[in-house]
C-alpha cells in the first residue's frame, strides 16, 4: 500500500451575497476497500446539512467539501425539462405557497397511490419555476439553513451537471415517480440520458427506487445503475403491477442476482445494513453487504446525516433534556466509521465534509 497523503483541511466559511465559496486544501485518496476502489462520498442532495437542499448552494458547497458525486433527485415541469427537487410537490421547498399568483395551481393528485395536496411541479413551465425561491425543508431541524431562504433557484437538471462537469466530480441522479410521470406523457429517463449524453458525462451513477426503468436503462446507457432499497415496502412499479413480491425479496441472494442483471449495485437505507430495535439501538449487522459483493454489486448506503434525532440511539451524544438536543450533532463519524468496516462502498451524506473526513481517516 502505497503511503496516502495527508488531509490538510476542509476550510468553510466565505459567505457572499448568499453565494458560498468554500476552499478545499486537499484530499487525500482514501485507502481502496476490500473490493479494491475507495469508498465514495456522495453530496446527499448537496451539502443539506448546511444549505437549502437540491439548490446550487448545496452543490457547490457539496463540492468545496470534498463529495466524490453530487446527487440531484430529478422531477418534470409542464414543458418537460428535468429540476432538480426532492419531490415533485413543492410547497414545503419553495416560496410557491406565498405567491399569489400561483393560488390556483394548488390540487390534489395521486403519487404513487397516495394522495397528495400541493404545487406540482409538472403543473409549471421552467420559466414559471424559476420565478420561484427555495427554502429550507427541515427548518425546525436545521434552523441556520432559513438563513438562505428566498436566495436561491430551482436548478435545472442540466445546470448541476454543468457545474460538476467544472468542478471534476460526478453526478448522482435519482429518477421519482417514474411510473407517475410516464402516466402523464413526462418520461424521464429520455432527457435525463439526453444531458448526460450532450454533455459526455462520464462520471455518473443513475439511481431509482423502481425497477423497470433501470431496466429500460441498462440498454441505454453504460453508466452503472443503482438500485435503491428501502427498509420496509415494495417497488411502486411492482405494486402497480400486482407483483406481490417486496424490497425484503429483493435483499434475498436469489433477488440480488436478478438485480444485478440489470443494476451495477443497490442503494440501501443504513438498516439493511445495521438494524435498529425499537428503542433505536443497533443491532448484529445483517450480511447485505457480504451478499451483494458476491453478486458483483456495490453497496452504496443512505442516509448519513449528523443530528442525533437522525442517528441510531447509540450514537447520540449529549443531554437529552436540552431543548437542541434532537439537532445537535452525534457521533456521526463513529457511525459512518462503523459502517465503512462493514465493507460499504459509499455513502450518501448530508455533510459531505464530516463524511470525506472519516474516508480520509482510514487511509491514515
Amino acid at each position: 500500500m502505497t503511503m496516502p497523503r495527508l488531509l490538510a483541511s476542509v476550510l468553510a466559511g466565505v459567505i457572499a451575497g448568499g453565494t458560498v465559496a468554500v476552499v478545499l486544501i486537499q484530499t487525500p485518496p482514501a485507502t481502496a476497500d476490500r473490493r479494491g476502489h475507495a469508498p465514495i462520498v456522495i453530496g446527499h442532495r448537496g451539502a443539506s446539512a448546511h444549505r437549502p437542499e437540491h439548490t446550487l448552494l448545496a452543490y457547490e458547497a457539496a463540492i468545496a467539501m470534498g463529495a466524490d458525486y453530487i446527487e440531484p433527485d430529478l422531477v418534470s415541469t409542464k414543458d418537460h425539462v428535468l429540476v432538480a427537487r426532492h419531490e415533485n410537490e413543492i410547497s414545503g421547498t419553495t416560496d410557491v405557497a406565498a405567491r399569489p399568483e400561483f393560488a390556483d395551481r394548488r390540487t390534489t393528485k395521486s403519487v404513487d397511490g397516495r394522495p397528495i395536496t400541493g404545487w406540482f411541479t409538472e403543473d409549471f413551465t421552467l420559466a414559471e419555476l424559476k420565478t420561484l425561491r427555495a427554502k429550507e425543508r427541515v427548518p425546525d431541524l436545521r434552523p441556520d439553513n432559513t438563513a438562505f431562504d428566498g436566495l436561491p433557484e430551482i436548478p435545472t437538471f442540466e445546470e448541476v451537471v454543468q457545474l460538476a462537469l467544472k468542478h471534476g466530480v460526478g453526478v448522482y441522479p435519482e429518477t421519482k415517480h417514474p411510473t407517475y410521470f410516464d402516466s402523464i406523457g413526462l418520461s424521464l429517463e429520455e432527457p435525463l440520458l439526453d444531458v448526460l449524453n450532450r454533455h459526455r458525462v462520464r462520471k455518473a451513477y443513475i439511481q431509482s427506487f423502481e425497477t423497470a426503468n433501470l431496466r429500460e436503462l441498462s440498454g441505454k446507457t453504460r453508466l452503472p445503475l443503482i438500485q435503491l432499497i428501502t427498509a420496509t415496502g415494495a417497488p411502486y412499479d411492482w405494486v402497480a403491477a400486482g407483483d406481490p413480491r417486496t424490497y425484503d425479496d429483493m435483499v434475498k441472494p436469489e433477488g440480488l442476482r436478478e438485480v444485478a442483471g440489470y443494476a451495477d449495485g443497490i442503494g440501501v437505507d443504513t438498516r439493511r445494513v445495521v438494524p435498529v430495535d425499537a428503542a433505536g439501538k443497533t443491532l448484529p449487522p445483517t450480511t447485505i453487504v457480504t451478499d451483494a459483493h458476491r453478486k458483483g454489486l456495490d453497496v452504496h448506503v443512505w442516509t448519513i446525516r449528523n443530528e442525533n434525532s437522525q442517528l441510531p440511539a447509540d450514537h447520540r451524544l449529549g443531554n437529552p433534556a436540552s431543548p437542541v438536543y434532537a439537532r445537535a450533532t452525534g457521533d456521526v463519524m463513529g457511525w459512518l466509521s462503523r459502517l465503512l468496516e462493514l465493507g460499504i462502498d459509499g455513502a450518501f451524506c448530508d455533510d459531505p465534509a464530516m463524511g470525506r473526513a472519516v474516508v480520509a481517516r482510514r487511509s491514515l
